[in-house]
């Protein structure tokens, strides 16, 4: 007996079949299939061969490949019984339920108590498909690895992309030849990591940004994963997603999977970043006031540190406003014996030192100013030197002699009362003060990674959201160490990266790109001088990278010359003017044909207006800058193209071009095949190039 479901959207079929009442496979998943299909030939023309060496039956590379099926890869589930000895699961078909955009399955292996389904959906207006699994068992039973529902990989692909990284280092591209064995990766450290983000691309040989058939995955959980990319001896290859193995320590009844986000693209990389943009801006992220633009954000870390004064704040405040800035964060250093990164954290107290009136004195100015206000926490954390420790060290996540992070150890985020004690905490200051913004941050590791501890950072997210449910919250983890849709359920913003330099920035925010929406990117200008590399930028420069994505200020600004002032408040007033449509642009990476070119092109839902960024690292190694094809355009369409920041243009740049001085109206078909001729620059500055469909 064979049974099939399919589920389809306008760019792609996925194919799921049954064999014998066996665990269910993906027997097909991508392009989009005729409604009339075949589907149980469709399965009978993929089966594989059998020769020498072999089994005499293949066995299915099912959505939990398993040991009871001789399969010869890793498994999707790994299980044992109280007493420690293995469950060697052989599950049975047992029912499924369908809409026209859902399926689950359901398997059940009655002599091992256990039952497993498997759920999909699909999004049409995203093309994202999301899946989970998760077993229910009759007695307790331990897990130390379920995979999310598992997919096959394309055997047209050379290659894979994923991303590892390190602090002010996130999101770099690692690329990984198929072979015999597998790509596995794992995070153990307790939080999403800056140096394993739980994302994968699968380019189909020939894929580029724009064009191609390519496949993406993310996976949407906080606490650590594991990922498995495989190609077994006969050649087919799997993609498996979960929580970090051994990480649900506990015996339980029922075990669950975070969501896998997972699509297919037939225009290249952009495709699929694309469809996680839009996915994250429409089903995951929950703003308290979706239609009130995004505010330009004042954060004054690099500025002060640890030194607060609030004449000092008060005049940064009034300074930052007069450039444009719409919300003003009072970073760490705000509580009580909080003069470094050695004592106080979890007191949550107010310093009365240095705000003998609280905070009352300092967000009315802010206020006045124009500006809403937010205040940094770091609740999952703690010192030793703290009365909250003095008065609960078994609150402490590991050992007492663990090595510390920061100069801090965890909370056992598990605990109630750890988490009642952080909600009274911070609660009590939400209703005390008008706190619009939380940047909420989690600066070391684990000791040990446990779901647990996600699971109870999740409830106490969400237990503050619900009482304070017009409060945004930032999920920052000494920059992007925690960055994953599991974390963006429960806040608004990521911190991309704690550097703050703008060549770093721009690398990391083009990478980025294929998992983040800009309306979720924290991107600051920084200080002249780098306080994480060091290097000396432009304000040009760092203003332009920061209005790519959400754009804020974070340096002292009382440092800006007059001109410097200028140039940022001029920036700010253009990103100001043009953020309504750029909240719901996709972001579309250009490939550029000069190495030293970063470029993308962001481009409104309703196509008739595109921004592009073109910034320049390195200098080239040709004279004249390389055409830039443009992406995205109608070809029979017209565009008026204007070089936004003419005024840049230095005066080696010599020649006549008439985008030096005025608009062009160039088709959509000469900008894509052709592209744009941007004038001569210096590296380390950015080209800005608007465009609107013309008739």
């Amino acid at each position: 007996m064979i049974r099939t479901w399919r589920l389809d959207d306008a760019r792609q079929t996925l194919v799921l079949v049954s064999r014998d009442n066996r665990l269910a496979e993906i027997s097909y998943w991508g392009a989009s299939l005729p409604a009339n299909e075949d589907l149980e030939a469709l399965y009978q023309s993929g089966e594989i061969d059998v020769t020498g060496g072999m089994l005499d039956e293949n066995p299915e590379l099912s959505i939990c490949p398993e040991q009871s099926r001789n399969f010869p890869g890793q498994v999707g589930l790994m299980a044992r019984a109280l007493d420690g000895s293995p469950i060697i699961s052989k599950f049975r078909f047992e029912s499924a339920e369908q809409t026209e955009t859902s399926l689950t399955v359901n398997f059940t292996d009655a002599a091992a108590g256990i039952q497993y389904s498997a759920a999909f959906e699909i999004h049409p207006e995203t093309h994202v498909i999301t899946s989970s699994a998760s077993v229910h068992t009759t007695t307790p039973i331990y897990v130390d690895w379920l995979s999310a529902p598992v997919f096959p990989a394309s055997q047209a692909s050379d290659e894979m992309y994923d991303f590892s990284g390190r602090w002010c280092g996130e999101f770099q591209k690692q690329t990984t030849g198929w072979s015999a064995g597998v790509r596995y990766r794992e995070n153990h450290t307790g939080r999403t990591g800056h140096e394993h983000f739980p994302g994968l691309i699968i380019p189909v040989r020939g894929a580029t940004n724009v064009a191609g058939d390519a496949y993406a995955f993310h996976y949407g959980w906080s606490g650590g994963h594991r990922m498995i990319a495989e190609e077994l001896p006969d050649g087919r290859r799997q993609i498996q997603f979960g929580h970090a193995s051994r990480t649900q320590k506990s015996p339980s009844t029922v075990f669950e999977t975070a969501k896998l986000y997972s699509t297919f693209s037939n225009a290249g990389l952009n495709g699929c970043a694309v469809a996680f943009q839009r996915h994250v801006r429409d089903y995951i992220l929950q703003f308290p006031n979706p239609e009130t633009p995004r505010p330009v954000f004042y954060n004054c870390w690099e500025a002060i540190y640890f030194d607060h004064d609030v004449h000092a704040l008060k005049e940064i405040a009034t300074k930052a406003a007069s450039l444009g800035a719409e919300r003003f964060v009072l970073d760490d250093g705000w509580f009580k014996a909080r003069d470094n990164d050695e004592r106080a954290l979890a007191d949550w107290v107010i310093d009365e030192v240095k705000y003998p009136d609280g905070l009352t004195p300092l967000i009315d100015h802010i206020h006045a100013e124009g500006m809403s206000f937010g205040l940094w926490f770091e609740p999952e954390m703690i010192n030793p030197d703290s009365d909250t420790y003095r008065a609960h060290p078994d609150w402490v996540l590991g050992d007492s002699d663990q090595i510390m992070g920061r100069q801090q150890l965890v909370l056992d985020m598990s605990l109630e009362a750890v988490q009642t004690y952080l909600f009274h905490r911070i609660d009590t200051l939400l209703k005390a003060y008008d706190i619009d913004y939380i940047k909420w941050d989690h600066n070391r590791v684990l000791p040990s990674a446990d779901a647990a501890q996600t699971e109870g950072t999740y409830a106490l997210l969400d237990r503050l959201r619900q009482e304070n449910p017009k409060v945004e919250i930032e999920s920052c983890s000494s920059g992007g160490g925690r960055i994953d849709y599991g974390i963006l359920r429960r806040t608004h913003r990521v911190w991309l990266s704690d550097s703050n330099d703008a060549l770093e920035r721009l690398r990391i925010q083009h990478e980025a790109a294929l998992f983040l929406p800009a309306i979720a990117t924290g991107s600051h200008v920084g200080p002249r001088q780098s306080h994480t590399s060091g290097r000396t930028i432009d304000i040009r420069f760092r203003a332009w990278v920061a209005a790519q994505r959400h754009m804020g200020f974070e340096m002292d600004p009382r440092e800006l010359t007059e001109e410097e002032a200028h140039i940022l408040k001029h920036v700010t007033g253009w990103w100001r003017d043009n953020r309504h449509w750029m909240a719901d642009a996709d972001i579309l990476r250009l490939d550029s044909s000069d190495p030293a070119v970063t470029a993308e092109q962001q481009i409104s839902r309703e196509g008739d207006k595109f921004i592009v960024f073109a910034g320049k690292a390195r200098t080239s190694s040709q004279i004249s800058p390389r055409p830039l094809r443009l992406a995205g355009l109608e070809a029979e369409a017209q565009y008026r193209i204007d070089l936004v920041n003419k005024a840049d243009a230095h005066t080696l740049s010599r020649g006549y071009q008439r985008l030096k001085t005025a608009s062009l109206t160039l088709s959509g078909a000469y900008l894509m095949n052709h592209g744009v001729t941007l004038p001569w620059s210096f590296p380390e500055r950015m080209w800005v190039v608007q465009g609107t469909l013309q008739g």
